[in-house]
């Protein structure tokens, strides 16, 4: 089911309720039926067509009103590939920072159970206002939403509570710097990342045949190698084996977290690792860290890691359901250019399926977002977006499970969350009591901005009303 917000009659509610004012005007009709109807090629006023909101929306992050419009929509996302990233993020931790406050955290509990030590808090809240303020004044949108991307696609949660020291650095270390490089490059990162070898528990995973297993009666962890193969690389499409799952936990061992060195890091212990060649996949590799870079060049590389990344790729720009050609396409082109993350972008931005407009329901991170650069609030009118972001079901760097965040529709859009949305949509508007909602929405949506919904926000009660309207338009509530 998908929310409509049926724009017709609203103006003359006198509640102070957001919910008693406008809910009386929500219905939930089945999610086919929500197609928006565009309100026209070019909107004059914003001076967008349709297929430029599209790249703003779809694409990007939504449309900032002080932005310019991109003459041409293709060259402006193809630029934001090509040009080097524009996140600065000086001043912030890096993963030895973070486990270095990890690490005093722990010796101060252990010396007073009752202490509540922050150092660990303190940088994670740096970090998420960070990455938050910068998604909201990127430059380079596109290119920030497929930082987002792949940080859901190898997700690390704070719910893990090592993982939390350093989940932020994560995303600038292990994701940004190969969002537009190639799949196997981001995938070594990941692995060696304190982050992803804590949240995945393969600190802790030795050998049973090694020095270290046989002297500590320790064994495997498997849980690191078994969501790489199920969730990062080749998917369960490939038809690999428990057996598999095991080999490759082998190949990991030894791959693991020293809290205790200076500084604080990746290591690998030779004395923890599994001794011999293990077979993956039909595949052998010889032990040691070297085996575990062959085995992962192996997994980024191969045919079925390509569909398993093009599927993703192609559910999240195109549809819920994206059309089998589409992901051929995609897959394809991972082939060719030995999984060129740039050049898979740009496939995706050349399907004719991804410019339907409004076929994806915003998730609450993109809703929020959205919210904010269309309103253009400066930093110190802006809400408390971490716990914006908590309230609306989708707390930052923290999914439930390995498999992150999901991207279909009918994850996000029941009646209790959608009315969630409404109910922010009416608090921020008040965060932003002098703008125009018509203005507004005619800056964000351009021609995807359909008659009644301008109609009713330029007949509701006050300003305050007409921007919750506009916030909660089946127009806005989609990408």
């Amino acid at each position: 089911m998908i929310a409509v917000i049926r724009c017709y009659g609203l103006g003359g509610f006198a509640s102070a309720t957001p919910s008693a004012r406008i809910r009386r005007g929500v219905t939930y009709p089945s999610s086919q039926s929500v197609a928006c109807q565009s309100g026209g090629p070019r909107d004059t006023n914003s001076g967008m067509d349709t297929e430029t909101a599209q790249a703003l929306i779809r694409f990007g992050l939504g449309r900032r009103p002080a932005e310019p419009v991109p003459a041409d929509p293709h060259a402006w996302l193809g630029r934001q590939l090509q040009d080097p990233d524009p996140a600065q993020f000086s001043g912030l931790s890096s993963a030895a920072d973070g486990l270095v406050a990890l690490r005093e955290d722990r010796a101060e509990r252990r010396a007073d159970p009752a202490a509540r030590p922050g150092r660990v808090r303190a940088l994670f809240l740096a970090d998420a206002a960070a990455q938050i303020a910068f998604a909201i004044d990127t430059p380079a949108p596109f290119r920030e939403r497929l930082v987002w991307f792949w940080s859901n696609h190898f997700t690390v949660s704070r719910r893990q509570g090592a993982a939390r020291a350093t989940a932020g650095v994560f995303v600038r270390e292990a994701i940004r710097p190969h969002v537009t490089g190639r799949f196997a490059d981001m995938l070594l990162a990941v692995m060696r990342h304190p982050a992803m070898l804590m949240y995945l528990d393969n600190v802790g995973s030795v050998g049973p045949n090694s020095p270290a297993g046989q002297r500590r009666h320790r064994g495997l962890n498997e849980n690191l190698a078994r969501e790489c193969l199920e969730l990062h690389t080749v998917g369960t499409a490939a038809g690999y084996t428990q057996a598999d799952v095991t080999a490759f936990a082998n190949i990991l061992t030894g791959w693991s977290v020293d809290l205790r060195d200076d500084p604080p890091g990746f290591r690998f212990h030779p004395r923890a690792h599994e001794p011999g060649a293990k077979t993956l996949m039909g595949r052998e590799f010889p032990p040691g860290e070297a085996g575990g870079m062959a085995a992962l060049g192996f997994l980024a590389d191969h045919p079925a890691t390509h569909r398993h990344l093009a599927t993703k790729l192609a559910a999240y720009f195109v549809a819920d359901d994206p059309p089998p050609q589409a992901v051929r396409r995609i897959a394809g082109v991972l082939d060719e250019t030995g999984g060129d993350l740039g050049a898979a972008a740009l496939a995706v931005t050349r399907l004719p399926h991804a410019w339907q407009p409004l076929v994806k329901l915003r998730t609450p991170q993109d809703f929020v977002l959205a919210c904010v650069r269309a309103l253009d609030l400066p930093p110190q009118r802006r809400p408390d977006l971490i716990a914006a972001l908590a309230g609306l079901g989708q707390p930052l760097w923290a999914p439930p499970l390995p498999n992150g965040w999901p991207d279909r529709a009918a994850e996000w859009a029941t009646p209790e969350a959608l009315l969630r949305r409404l109910d922010w949509a009416y608090a921020i508007a008040g965060h932003a009591a002098d703008a125009e909602a018509a203005e507004i929405g005619e800056a964000a949506l351009g021609p995807l901005l359909r008659p009644a919904t301008l109609h009713a926000v330029q007949h509701a009660g006050s300003r305050r009303e007409a921007l919750t309207l506009l916030l909660s338009s089946p127009e806005f509530l989609r990408r």
